[in-house]
């Protein structure tokens, strides 16, 4: 906010070559509280303005020898930076209209005629003061639009310039988006193929370990190794396997169709007969809803969870199993994902009784390759639940788990009730 002139700060300059008439302007004036600074004549006045500027008025007598009032005037005027200052001619010439326009082509902007009548002294200095203060006002307004002014045209050019930028790393961004989508599509191509390709020695490997064991007459020491070599064998199958589903999973629209979340459950469960009779796993669900779903997908994500399950159960207790669904709206899923886009979602549930974990470990499971134990104690690639991550990503859900050791694992499984919008790109590869 600007800050007005209080009357002490304003500056009189009086000029005058008669000392009581220098005294009786200032003793009249001095009820007003101004600051007042004195000449006795032209050139004094002159010899003072070329120190100081901030004058509001100057009240000069016309009548001084050297350098009458109207010359002086017209020597302050050629100053750009005194141009500004109102002065008011005091004369004892009443009735020259003659003499009155000269004094105005020289500047002036008043009269005041002898002898001074107080008041009205008073009354002209007044208005000319606040014409002067008022007039500051507007200048310093106008300083401060043109720098205004001169910053947001800078502003402008700067925004333009960044708009450029803008356009030229969109234009980058697209391209290395493209070349991104060529890599992706060759990694995929090359992941299959080079998977396929090392299935071939594996099972080479596994079959004839096979048939050397079979033949016999080998040491006890020579069939403990060449079992070695099958169960590795295995696990690198296995691991191959993984590597596989986890780089194939490039899918499109099309692939989304109405699928029912109850038979692809029940197809996993089939799946793992034999681990479930192994383990005398007990698998209960309740009804499923339907979703728009990449059915394959589904199944896969509903296989590893429940293998995971029985995996990972107590030695001395048959693993419990139980998929349970509620629908949620997006503010009771804050917890589980921030970004739910006001959508309804189904909270599908699967719970086990099994060996659990720290929840410290909860985001890590789904890290590819991460294992919370040896293998040697179980068996798995630890691909599993990073694939599960990939499926659920790839229908615009969510996925998170709550354990605990020795209690059980909590998996939540979040899929939208309607598929928004479905973004048809390849699963990321974190490799």
């Amino acid at each position: 906010m600007e800050k007005l002139q209080t009357k002490s700060e304003i500056k009189i300059l009086l000029v005058d070559d008669r000392e009581d008439n220098l005294f009786s302007i200032e003793a009249i004036l001095q009820k007003d509280n101004y600051t007042i600074v004195k000449a006795n004549s032209g050139r004094a006045a002159l010899k003072i303005l070329l120190a100081e500027h901030d004058f509001s008025l100057i009240l000069m007598d016309v009548q001084m020898p050297e350098l009458n009032g109207f010359e002086t005037a017209t020597i302050i005027y050629e100053r750009e930076k005194l141009r500004n200052i109102p002065i008011i001619f005091i004369t004892a010439y009443n009735f020259d209209e003659e003499f009155v326009f000269k004094g105005y082509r020289m500047g002036g902007v008043d009269y005041i005629y002898k002898p001074i009548n107080p008041e009205l002294l008073r009354m002209k200095v007044g208005v000319f003061v606040e014409l002067y203060r008022k007039n500051q006002q507007l200048l310093n307004h106008e300083k401060k639009l043109l720098n205004a002014n001169q910053s947001l045209e800078k502003e402008i050019e700067e925004r333009k310039a960044s708009e450029e930028k803008v356009k030229l790393l969109n234009a980058q961004l697209t391209e290395n988006n493209e070349h991104l989508k060529s890599i992706n599509e060759e990694l995929d191509q090359f992941a299959y193929v080079a998977s396929h390709d090392l299935q071939e020695p594996l099972r080479k490997i596994m079959v004839f370990s096979d048939k050397i064991l079979l033949q016999g007459n080998h040491s006890e020491e020579t069939e403990k190794y060449f079992r070695k070599i099958i169960n590795a064998s295995r696990r690198m199958q296995s691991l191959i396997n993984d590597l596989l589903s986890f780089s194939r999973h490039s899918t499109n629209i099309s692939d989304f169709m109405k699928t029912d979340l109850n038979v692809m459950a029940q197809e996993a469960i089939n799946e793992l007969e034999i681990e479930i009779e192994k383990s005398k796993a007990q698998i209960q669900f309740e009804k499923l809803p339907e979703v728009w779903a990449i059915p394959s997908l589904i199944q896969q994500l509903f296989y590893n969870l429940l293998s995971n399950a029985i995996k990972f159960r107590k030695k001395d207790e048959p693993p419990v199993i139980n998929i349970q669904v509620e629908k949620k709206g997006s503010a009771e899923l804050a917890a589980f994902n921030g970004n739910t886009n006001g959508t309804n979602y189904y909270m599908i549930t699967v719970a086990d009784n099994g060996i659990g974990f720290e929840n410290k470990y909860a985001e890590d499971i789904f890290r590819v390759f991460k294992r919370l134990h040896s293998y040697h104690e179980y068996e798995g690639s630890g691909v599993g639940l990073s694939i599960c991550k990939k499926i659920i990503e790839k229908h615009n859900g969510f996925i998170a788990v709550e354990s605990k050791p020795n209690v059980g694992t909590s998996f939540f499984i979040g899929l939208p009730e309607k598929q928004v919008e479905i973004i048809s790109r390849p699963l990321s590869y974190s490799i």
